[in-house]
């Protein structure tokens, strides 16, 4: 048969029945008519025996050819037809009709139910795949007088981190204009001088803070509203004060009388005012230095224009009066007790002589205002207020002359340093003398040596050393 397997045992091969049982009348092949009858069927040429006949093999037939199965091929291909033989022992063909009759099996009966007893298992379960629903789509809404809805505009995604580091950039880009702003205010002179042996450099950080009596930059209205008394001669100093700043602990400041008689470079023995009315700040610079032993890094110069306005800028300075001040000349009529000085009057308060101790008690005024000024400047209500920060910073910025070398951001380091803890000190005062220049101020040499020795090596002076 085609399609059927070569290697298949051909006994066990179902092929249609010649005539339904064994002895029944042969039938033909397909194609091939009916004899009539009582006449026996013609052999058939392929077989070479009449169907049903004699089975044993015939001579004349030829040697019986043996079934060789061929090698698989692809179910495209038609296999031909195959010549069956019987069983395994003889070489003769067997006829459709000798084939053995195949018993068809007896079915199997169903399974008994389980019992009752048995326990039951749901079937495994496969996990499924959660899927959200769709949502269903909105309709459109209809159109409205013709025109075209316009789809909703998509909402831009807040970046609240990026717009705080815009307020960052723009606060210090702002920052840096106003300093940069404040530096280009500041006056700048030549005032620390370049001369042959000139004192090496001294550890920590020396300002000379210098007071002067100009009047250039004021009008006549002005000078009546500070009671300055005009134009008196060359410009002088009134108040010349050295703050030393350590490399740890607090800063000192040192009040240095302007009547003070020290050796000037070149101009012989004189007041110590009288060498900045000769050759200026660089000359003043020269002759702290040579009478100290100490080197000054950074210097610093207001008028009295200057003190009225910071002043202003803060709201005044509140100071604390042990006995009432009335001067005339310098316009001043205060009571005891504390209160809030405006600029004319703290100009006057560190001008005056009318006091029992006249110059002594002049440099006292002038550290106290110093140490109110620098406490009201550098407070948390002053640096987060702008409204009163930017008036002070370019007050001051427009009324100090500073050395070349000098910036913004140094007076920035000064006033920090001196916001805490401050100790203020005179030099020590041996008495008073009268000379050809004038009564003076003798300093007490002995003292002054080891006192100035202690700022020069970085040292906190001996309280011994000290006035109050």
């Amino acid at each position: 048969m085609n399609g059927d397997d070569p290697r298949e045992d051909p006994r066990r091969r179902r092929v249609p029945p010649t005539s339904g049982r064994p002895g029944s009348p042969a039938v033909p092949p397909p194609g091939r008519p009916m004899p009539p009858p009582g006449r026996a069927m013609p052999p058939d040429p392929r077989y070479g025996r009449p169907p049903g006949g004699d089975r044993r093999p015939n001579p004349d037939d030829g040697p019986t050819v043996r079934h060789n199965p061929a090698p698989r091929r692809g179910a495209s291909h038609i296999e031909p037809t195959q010549v069956l033989h019987r069983g395994n022992s003889g070489d003769q063909p067997l006829a459709y009709s000798q084939m053995p009759y195949e018993r068809e099996k007896p079915r199997q009966p169903p399974p008994p139910p389980p019992r009752r007893d048995q326990v039951r298992h749901a079937p495994t379960q496969r996990p499924v795949p959660h899927h959200d629903a769709v949502p269903p789509r909105r309709t459109p809404p209809p159109i409205i007088g013709g025109r075209q809805p316009q789809p909703p505009r998509r909402r831009r995604k807040r970046h609240p981190f990026r717009w705080f580091a815009v307020i960052v950039v723009l606060v210090l880009a702002g920052i840096v204009a106003a300093v940069v702003h404040l530096d280009n205010s500041l006056t700048r002179i030549t005032a620390l001088p370049s001369y042959s042996d000139r004192v090496s450099n001294t550890p920590g950080t020396n300002w000379l803070l210098v007071g002067s009596d100009g009047r250039g930059d004021l009008s006549t209205e002005q000078e009546q509203e500070l009671a300055t008394g005009g134009d008196t001669g060359p410009e002088r100093t009134d108040t010349i004060m050295m703050v030393h700043i350590p490399s740890s602990g607090p800063s000192t400041m040192v009040s240095l009388p302007r009547d003070s008689y020290v050796n000037i470079p070149g101009h012989g023995k004189d007041k110590l005012n009288a060498s900045f009315a000769i050759g200026g700040a660089s000359l003043l610079v020269q002759t702290v230095e040579e009478a100290t032993g100490v080197r000054i890094d950074h210097y610093a110069q207001i008028g009295f224009g200057g003190f009225a306005n910071v002043v202003d800028a803060l709201g005044g300075l509140e100071m604390c009066l042990d006995e009432p001040i009335v001067d005339p000349l310098a316009g001043l009529d205060l009571p005891a007790g504390c209160q809030e000085l405006s600029g004319p009057q703290a100009l006057g308060f560190v001008r005056t002589r009318a006091t029992p101790n006249a110059d002594v008690d002049r440099m006292n005024h002038q550290r106290m205002f110093m140490a109110a000024l620098l406490k009201k400047a550098t407070s948390a209500g002053t640096l987060a207020n702008p409204f009163a920060l930017w008036p002070m910073a370019t007050g001051i910025a427009g009324s100090l002359k500073v050395d070349d070398g000098d910036h913004i951001w140094n007076l920035a380091a000064l006033g920090w340093a001196m916001r805490g803890e401050t100790v203020t000190t005179s030099v020590p005062i041996g008495g008073f003398d009268d000379t050809d220049v004038g009564n003076v101020l003798l300093w007490d040499k002995a003292k002054a040596s080891g006192f100035f020795e202690a700022l020069a090596t970085d040292q906190q002076i001996p309280e011994e050393l000290l006035t109050r």
